[in-house]
This record gives C-alpha cells, sequence and structure tokens, in this order.
C-alpha cells in the first residue's frame, strides 16, 4: 500500500479465516499489528490454527504491517518525539494508520468497522506505538495489545533523584482528557525481557514500566476487568517469547464477545 502520510510504500500481510470468501457479507474483527514482518518467526500462523481448531476464538482478520529501516522515527508517540529525537514520525505514521490504512482494509476486506471489533498490537516500540494510536482513537480501537512494550520512552534523559519522572506515555495517560473507560488493555512482559534497573528496586524497567502504567491507567478510571497482565518466567525480549503469549492475547482479544 502506498502512504501518502509517509511517503513510501508499506507491505502488508493478510491473515484470512479458513472459511473467508469476501462475498458473504459478513463483517470479521479486526486485529491490526506492527512489526508484521516478524509474525513468521512467532510462528502466528500455526497459533492461528491451533486456536481455530481448539474453537477459542471466532474468525477474525489479522494484518502485519511490515515496518521499514524508519522503524526509529515512525514507531513511538504522536505527541512528541523522544528527548533524542526518535519517534519523529510518529504523527504520520498515526496519519498513515487511521486515514489511509484502515479505509484501504475496509474497501478490500469484509473488516467490521465498530471499536469493539478493533484491535491493534505491538512489539516492543511497535507495542508503544500502538497503544498510542489506540488511547488517541477510541472511537475507532477498543482494544490494545502490548508485548515487551517501550514504556520507557522518556522526554528527557533519567534524572538519578527522579528516575520515574519524564516518562511520555504514563503522562499522555494521565493528562490527555480523551479515553474511554470502556477500551480494553493487554500487557506482557518477560522476566528476562533486560536487566536495567534505573530505580534499583528490584524490578527489571520493563516491568516496572509495565505496572506503573496500568496503574496510572486504573487512577484514570479504566477498570480492572478491562485490563490484563501477563507476566512470563524467564520470557525474553523476542519473538519466541511473544508468540508463546499470542494465545494468551487473542483469546482474550475476544473473550468479551
Amino acid at each position: 500500500i502506498q502512504s501518502r502520510a509517509l511517503d513510501r510504500n508499506l507491505a502488508l500481510d493478510a491473515y484470512l479465516p479458513a472459511r473467508y470468501s469476501g462475498t458473504a457479507g459478513r463483517r470479521y474483527p479486526l486485529v491490526l499489528f506492527n512489526d508484521g514482518q516478524d509474525l513468521p518467526a512467532m510462528h502466528f500462523s500455526s497459533v492461528l490454527e491451533s486456536l481455530n481448531f481448539q474453537a477459542n476464538v471466532p474468525d477474525f482478520i489479522a494484518i502485519g504491517i511490515h515496518t521499514s529501516e524508519r522503524r526509529i522515527r515512525e514507531y513511538g508517540t504522536a505527541r512528541q518525539a523522544d528527548y533524542k529525537g526518535r519517534g519523529d514520525l510518529a504523527p504520520q505514521y498515526t496519519s498513515f494508520v487511521v486515514e489511509e490504512l484502515l479505509p484501504y482494509l475496509q474497501t478490500h476486506f469484509d473488516i467490521s468497522t465498530k471499536a469493539q471489533d478493533t484491535a491493534f498490537a505491538g512489539f516492543s516500540l511497535g507495542g508503544l506505538s500502538a497503544l498510542d494510536i489506540v488511547w488517541a482513537y477510541p472511537e475507532v480501537f477498543g482494544m490494545a495489545g502490548v508485548f515487551s512494550g517501550s514504556h520507557w520512552w522518556r522526554s528527557s534523559p533519567v534524572r538519578p533523584d527522579a528516575p520515574d519522572a519524564d516518562r511520555i506515555m504514563h503522562d499522555i495517560v494521565q493528562k490527555v482528557p480523551k479515553f474511554d473507560k470502556n477500551q480494553r488493555f493487554w500487557f506482557q512482559c518477560g522476566t528476562l525481557d533486560e536487566e536495567d534497573d534505573r530505580n534499583h528496586n528490584g524490578i527489571i524497567d520493563s516491568i516496572d514500566d509495565t505496572l506503573d502504567l496500568i496503574k496510572t491507567m486504573h487512577e484514570k478510571g479504566i477498570p480492572e476487568k478491562n485490563i490484563r497482565y501477563l507476566e512470563i518466567e524467564n520470557g525474553r525480549h523476542e519473538p519466541r517469547t511473544w508468540g508463546e503469549a499470542m494465545p494468551d492475547f487473542l483469546g482474550w482479544v475476544f473473550s468479551g464477545k
């Protein structure tokens, strides 16, 4: 698909239900994935076949959005880049997803246009990007999935006197008034995602940042039933662990349907 917002072509992988015909008039739920080029490394097709065989999820359409060498610029938070200027193209990427990709998919596939049928997920920095877009567009997306999310994304360098300050996504959730208490959020971390512990509390930063973000969401008014946190013992920051977590995520996406 050609994107005017990003001024480049993007490759997409479409995972369609076995019984999909495109002519029956049925509208299917949609799950988007950032870093879609990594889904094969997670054995995504096999996960779908297994879930379908066990009848654990209804038929749905999954779209993997391939990234490029500009990943560190296009993924991030649309409100602002981080303190190193990374994520400076996140506003354009958000425009691509909302204004170009979704209309394209709705034209070419039998996809539901309801927010409660539309989820967006991603891995690491792609997870942060998906969460930022979902939070900003509750009328479009009902659910977000964040695998080992880069919630450390900061507006300034770490300060020894306040090591947990200046995390951009936490600030967005806390201060941006536009949100929907009916949105649902799924988070995953692995206990071996990293080794850094900037506040020296004995908890690695990826877990600390994720739990702090969940706490902020609860304080904002998102009910506990709308947030799931999955921690994988010995899980790492890699596709193998994310593939292990995938059935839990997809089962959770459709658990409220």
